[in-house]
């Protein structure tokens, strides 16, 4: 099997987890490369929950190597957490997660200005995890890395120049105190000294693990729709979570990546501000969010719901090369009636049949559907394709006819064993 990227296609929230964590069986890594603990992966195993926020979910197979790459910015007390929640659950991260010595690491002052921002401005809906203001002190080469942590002068010199710059800010435009240069500096020491062995040149690791013929899953955080570049600016996160990011969050270069799977819900959701032509109304929204459990595994916010809108996933096959499709959460919609799928948006008597970049018609728009009969039948328990409603079929079969992507994989229950094949 060819190194794999595999990403949400819609607005994140896919069930991305659930499907790394099954193609996982057939690889030996497993990386990590954009965003930052604003994610939230949730895997569920006989009936156990696990939600991970950074280190990639193939840490629940033994053996498997899992990598937070460079692309990726790094709450270290969020991510010793984590480790701690994993070791009380009897899994192992000595020797199996590897974090670049260049992954930026966010500060105190990052997740104060996220909030003060937040508060102060347009609400963009942020988690307040302090995952924009680090990407903005990396582009603005102002940044702290892993690598920094363990140099004390240069952790030093670095943490003095951002703080005389943070607390300014903090205190004449936001009127909020600063920080305490030896607090912060005393907190992060401890930090390096717990994750220092962990740290190492990732790229390096990857590239010499193709060359041994080591096959690697990239993990994509959030969804094509959040990507800085390509999604609904700037209702965005800070980061590209497309497929390009795969190659500039870990060093691995686009021609060692063979195959790019997008993961999409069977309707849509998004967390957080934004225009979402499909949303639903105020009682189907309801029913739905309680069917699909749509509450956000970071931050616990209801989800957005709405109908599946082929615009936007169209849009992400074109912008990631997407291969396959996986479709999950298809028994959400058991007990409808009738389907809509969206297939166009219609704007001041034009009909967009491709994903407008201007905020303006894509909040403003009517969406263009077609209507399926629903199959008002229990899939949850279907272990093959050739099982489920023929309504059920005849909708994935019209999603695939216009997306014009095979899909390949159907997720009908958050259980690793709820998953089959559409060949089965």
């Amino acid at each position: 099997m060819a190194n794999m990227v595999i990403l949400g296609a819609q607005w994140g929230d896919e069930g991305k987890g659930k499907v790394i964590d099954i193609f996982t069986r057939k690889v030996d890594f497993v990386v990590r490369y954009q965003g930052g603990n604003n994610a939230g992966h949730t895997v569920v195993i006989d009936d156990a929950e696990f939600i991970l926020h950074l280190i990639p979910s193939g840490i629940l197979h033994e053996r498997k190597i899992c990598v937070i790459g460079n692309g990726v910015v790094v709450d270290p007390k969020a991510l010793l957490e984590e480790i701690k929640m994993l070791r009380s659950r009897n899994i192992g991260v000595d020797g199996r997660l590897m974090i670049s010595e260049n992954a930026h690491v966010i500060f105190p002052y990052h997740r104060k200005l996220d909030e003060l921002k937040e508060q102060k401005l347009k609400k963009i809906g942020t988690t307040k995890k302090g995952i924009g203001p680090c990407y903005a002190d990396k582009v603005a080469r102002s940044g702290i890395r892993m690598a920094d942590l363990l140099d004390d002068a240069v952790l030093k010199e670095k943490l003095l120049a951002n703080l005389d710059e943070k607390n300014a800010i903090l205190g004449k435009i936001y009127g909020a105190p600063g920080f305490s240069f030896d607090e912060l500096y005393d907190e992060y020491k401890g930090y390096a000294r717990e994750i220092k062995k962990y740290i190492c040149d990732t790229a390096v690791l990857l590239n010499d693990a193709i060359k041994k013929n080591k096959r690697i899953l990239f993990e994509g955080a959030q969804g094509t729709l959040l990507d800085v570049d390509h999604g609904t600016y700037p209702f965005v996160t800070s980061s590209n979570s497309t497929a390009g990011g795969a190659s500039t969050g870990t060093g691995v270069g686009p021609t060692k990546i063979g195959k790019v799977v997008g993961v999409v819900k069977a309707y849509t959701t998004r967390v957080g501000e934004g225009p979402f032509p499909t949303e639903f109304g105020k009682d189907l929204m309801q029913k739905i969010r309680q069917k699909g459990k749509e509450f956000g595994a970071t931050t616990g916010r209801p989800r957005r719901c709405g109908w599946f809108d082929s615009v936007i996933v169209k849009h992400s096959i074109m912008v990631n090369g997407i291969d396959e499709i996986v479709v999950t959460k298809l028994d959400v919609l058991d007990d409808l009636d009738s389907i809509k799928i969206c297939t166009a948006y219609r704007f001041e008597g034009k009909v967009y049949n491709d994903f407008p970049t201007n905020g303006r018609v894509l909040a403003g728009c009517e969406p263009v559907y077609e209507e399926l009969p629903g199959w008002k039948e229990d899939t949850t328990k279907v272990t093959s394709y050739l099982k489920l409603p023929r309504n059920a079929k005849n909708y994935l079969k019209r999603m695939q006819a216009l997306l014009k992507t095979k899909i390949v994989l159907i997720s009908v229950g958050c259980d690793r064993k709820q998953t089959f094949s559409k060949d089965s």
